[in-house]
């Protein structure tokens, strides 16, 4: 199939289309062509549009006025290069367009490499990171998990150094981060409760990761050990305000990580207890890589997401090929349609 470009509008995320790619431009000096592999799509790319204009995610990929190219994290490999230190047949892992194809500055780094295009100089250099990655029996998992477990690994890793805390609530406890925190925090001998909606709560339970499992429509009766963090993975000022409420002076510390329920959006006003404080991973890496160095954070994180992974036999992967496919499954994932043992892994071609 021919080169193509997913674009949404960037003020109603459920307007979306396919449209052929332009023909190639010749590369600059400096430029490489890479043809996307692989990626996964999952809740988290929804965030990424829905705070895309304050968080600068849309400005990894421009596109024209009103319209945007939501990125996902996968694998590419360039296909033509003007980059002595990429060569054509490199194999790398990073932030990608929803595409078939796309041009990136690269330079080689100390940890691989990075996309020094002008537009993407002032965003943050998480995102621009591309590791070099040959193939692995993980990568799908890879694909799926590595930014999402790298959320929960660091927000496990944040909230450890808060002794204090006995036990988590967790919104939107049927997506991955927050199974992926859930995890990591039950091994440290925190209490995990986990919040979701009533279609869910059976499937979610059956896997083992929560303590206890409490449906959205019962949060009149929500307890937890105190104190207690509300991590907030939804995004729905309704839940936030019933949490805060429920859990009353036992809630010392609440976050915002993601929104899930984007339909909801909005703030929750005057809260009862803690103001909530948002979380962004990028803080969170660099304070690690600064005092551990960066081989360190990446082998620590490398363990436990392998441990990860090899625990989760309740992980299921599905994959789609092409443009129209990546429609159909961008939508159950919008519209929350995804089961919590779900992973979505796309292929272009």
């Amino acid at each position: 199939m021919a080169a193509w470009d997913i674009l949404i509008d960037r003020k109603d995320l459920r307007r979306i289309e396919v449209r052929p790619a332009p023909d190639p431009a010749p590369l600059a000096e400096g430029e490489a062509r890479l043809e996307i592999e692989r990626f996964a799509l999952t809740a988290n790319n929804i965030t990424y549009g829905i705070i895309g204009d304050s968080f600068g995610y849309w400005k990894f990929f421009p596109a024209e006025d009103g319209l945007g190219r939501i990125p996902v994290w996968g694998f590419a490999k360039v296909v033509e290069s003007r980059v002595a230190d990429a060569p054509v047949g490199l194999r790398l892992f990073g932030y990608l367009p929803m595409s078939t194809h796309f041009v990136a500055r690269l330079a080689k780094g100390r940890h691989g490499y990075v996309d020094t295009a002008a537009h993407r100089a002032e965003l943050p250099p998480t995102y621009n990171a591309y590791a070099e990655a040959p193939a692995d029996a993980l990568d799908d998992h890879r694909a799926l998990l590595r930014p999402l477990f790298m959320t929960s690994w660091l927000l496990d890793d944040l909230l450890s150094e808060d002794t204090g805390i006995a036990s988590l609530v967790l919104s939107s406890g049927s997506s991955k981060t927050a199974m992926g925190l859930a995890s990591l925090a039950r091994k440290r001998g925190v209490e995990v409760v986990g919040l979701t909606s009533p279609g869910n709560a059976d499937k979610l339970a059956q896997f083992g990761l929560y303590d206890r499992v409490v449906t959205y429509d019962k949060l009149d009766g929500l307890s937890a050990k105190a104190p207690a963090c509300y991590v907030d993975f939804a995004g729905d000022p309704q839940v936030t305000r019933a949490v805060h409420t429920a859990l009353g002076e036992g809630l010392t510390r609440s976050l915002i990580v993601g929104v899930t329920h984007w339909q909801d959006g909005g703030a929750a006003g005057d809260l009862p207890g803690p103001t909530p404080t948002l979380f962004f991973a990028p803080d969170q890496i660099r304070k690690r890589a600064a005092e551990w160095g960066a081989a360190e954070l990446d082998a620590r994180f490398d363990a436990a997401l392998r441990a990860f992974v090899t625990e989760s036999d309740w992980l299921r992967l599905t994959y789609h090929t092409g443009p129209d496919a990546l429609v159909a499954a961008y939508g159950d994932v919008l519209e929350g349609r995804a089961r919590p043992d779900q992973g979505h892994i796309i292929r272009p071609v």
